[in-house]
């Protein structure tokens, strides 16, 4: 008898890279697909997919390679554990964006082979996303290595420092909440659509930094979402007490982006949960804004220095004076995650705030099944 296949995912837009990764599971065995619904897509994205579950399912149960499709009737990230536990499949298969350790864990808990495929378009086309077919959106995202929080009064008005960023290619369909500054690269493409205008960085970032914070927010946003989007490469953000910075220094050149491309790896967790609220618990206090701005200027050193050991020590530094100030950053499921790793990696974070997002490791041999990103360059 064949062996059960099983593979789970929202499968919107349905393109050719679903088909090719449909194809090539199906070399397993008999593919079962199981689609999140409707209300899982949005509490999890954040927005509604473009195609109702039913129209989704019509689809996927139409695509050749497929055994049998069903929306799955859980919620969250393993949304489709119901029928997993019904279908009891003997292989569970995911690309390498939608690797987790927790779909790995549960598969090692029942016995079920797990495997990450490469995301590889089928011969003679081009590779596709959700994402491009959505917008063809080339708004960048950003990711902050150190010293996020002080881009916040409430923390740098107690010591000043530095948030380091890097702006990053669309490669990669991040997840929304996800600390990647998903929400300010919604009101960049509100403001400019699918792609920055061509006007010096500085000016850019504030007009979308006051776009972002109208008259009457309660929360700002902190400005390096918007210098993190616009500044290509690296920025140094330097803040004493204020919303913006009162300098930024900059890092471009191939050599050092590529040192920190082939550092990072990225280990998903999935988004916070709507409730989140990392200021419930703070301890906030000069020393502690001091370490977090003091891990922020090795972080910035060591990577001019290119220095791997100095990198990930300043990168986990940084975190671990984030968590001595805001220590509901931590769960249980993320000190699982780490423990998972610490042994892999030289240093460690968490996107953005925490309460879900990505484990950003930083590492000197490759991390197995991590995600990979890629830094923007200057005019491209």
């Amino acid at each position: 008898m064949a062996k059960k296949v099983f593979v789970s995912g929202c499968y919107d837009l349905l393109h050719s890279g679903h088909i090719a990764f449909f194809r090539e599971a199906s070399q397993y065995g008999d593919l079962y697909v199981a689609l999140g619904s409707d209300k899982t897509v949005y509490e999890l994205k954040g927005r509604k997919p473009v195609n109702t579950e039913k129209e989704r399912l019509y689809m996927v149960q139409a695509v050749k390679s497929v055994k049998d499709a069903f929306i799955s009737r859980g919620s969250g990230m393993l949304d489709f554990l119901p029928e997993f536990e019904a279908i009891q499949p003997d292989i569970f298969i995911v690309n390498e964006d939608g690797h987790m350790p927790a779909k790995e864990n549960l598969c090692a808990k029942y016995g079920v082979e797990y495997i990450v495929l490469k995301r590889e378009p089928h011969t003679g086309l081009t590779p596709r996303s959700t994402t491009d077919l959505r917008r063809n959106n080339q708004i960048p995202f950003r990711i902050d290595l150190a010293g996020g929080w002080l881009d916040q009064p409430f923390v740098s008005r107690h010591y000043p420092g530095s948030v380091i960023t890097l702006s990053l290619e669309p490669t990669i369909e991040f997840n929304d909440r996800s600390g990647m500054a998903s929400s300010t690269r919604f009101a960049a493409i509100e403001l400019w659509g699918s792609r920055l205008p061509i006007d010096d960085p500085d000016k850019l970032a504030k007009i979308l930094f006051c776009f972002d914070n109208p008259p009457g927010t309660t929360e700002i946003s902190g400005s390096q979402d918007a210098i993190g989007i616009v500044f290509p490469g690296l920025a140094k953000a330097n803040y004493q007490g204020g919303y913006w910075p009162t300098s930024i220094e900059r890092l471009q050149d191939d050599l050092t982006l590529q040192f920190v491309e082939k550092s990072l790896y990225l280990v998903m967790l999935g988004p916070r949960q709507m409730d989140y609220d990392v200021l419930a618990n703070t301890h906030i206090n000069p020393p502690r804004a001091k370490a977090l701005a003091d891990a922020a200027e090795e972080c910035w050193q060591a990577i001019q220095q290119k220095d791997i050991v100095a990198f990930g020590q300043s990168v986990r530094a940084s975190f671990e004076a984030q968590i001595a100030m805001f220590p509901d950053m931590m769960n249980e499921s993320v000190v699982q995650l780490i423990n998972q790793y610490k042994d892999k990696a030289l240093g460690w974070k968490l996107s953005g705030a925490g309460g879900g997002g990505y484990l950003v490791l930083v590492a000197e041999k490759p991390i197995e099944n991590a995600i990979r990103i890629v830094a923007r360059r200057e005019h491209e």
